[in-house]
């Protein structure tokens, strides 16, 4: 067991901590203003309030395609793929007016165009290895997390430089794949439990979901709001 890194009465004021895990983290006596705190959180308490509730229903009221996107219903998940391809056809058109802007970092997260060719990667193993059971080789462009242990053995390449024009064609054809997927499936096969293929080294590739979950994360991460602000900031 890895021992626990303790501060005490230590100055991190203007501390960042990026792709970190803080899994029980305790902050007793501190303080804090002015923070920003984003990432994958539950179970989050302050002063004695758990508020993770609260902050997840605040987003749902902010997005309400959220919610379709938990849906176990078909027409939701059909209705919430056209609503995300719907918002990121604006968000492009948007890119468009200010010519390299798409590979502008906003406070050092990806890109549009890199936050593009993630989702590029998303939907090559979530959807298609994770939910088809794809053995075929990744996209080359798609970008991995920093830690994707296999990105040689899926074929990706970081020293591509593709242009908007070709990133967008191939996540056009990545969302009608995903779109005529759902105009098929069943609830029941939304509840089977994915159909991820081995790994290079045999063994099962981890974490794997119901189709339907894995079919939500490839329209939807974290970093997709980057695309948004990176187009919109002057």
């Amino acid at each position: 067991m890895r021992s626990m890194t303790r501060y005490v009465d230590e100055d991190l004021h203007g501390a960042e901590f990026r792709e970190c895990d803080l899994t029980g983290a305790r902050l007793i006596g501190v303080v804090m203003q002015d923070a920003v705190i984003d990432g994958l959180i539950t179970n989050l308490v302050v002063n004695g309030v758990e508020v993770t509730e609260y902050v997840e229903a605040e987003l749902d009221r902010r997005h309400p395609v959220r919610v379709l996107i938990r849906s176990e219903d078909p027409a939701d998940l059909r209705e919430a793929s056209r609503q995300l391809h719907a918002g990121w056809a604006a968000t492009i058109e948007r890119i468009r007016r200010t010519p390299g802007i798409e590979r502008r970092s906003v406070n050092d997260e990806w890109s549009a165009v890199q936050t593009m060719r993630h989702l590029v990667f998303v939907h090559d193993s979530w959807f298609r290895r994770c939910c088809l059971g794809s053995t075929e080789l990744f996209t080359p462009m798609g970008i991995g997390t920093t830690v994707e242990p296999y990105r040689g053995a899926h074929r990706l390449d970081l020293s591509l430089d593709p242009a908007l024009d070709e990133i967008v064609s191939v996540r056009d054809a990545q969302t009608a794949e995903l779109e005529a997927w759902l105009d098929e499936v069943t609830v029941e096969q939304l509840a089977a439990r994915a159909p991820v293929p081995t790994t290079m080294s045999g063994r099962r590739t981890p974490g794997a979901a119901r189709c339907g979950s894995a079919s939500a994360r490839c329209s939807t991460r974290p970093s997709s709001t980057t695309a948004s602000a990176s187009a919109t900031s002057t």
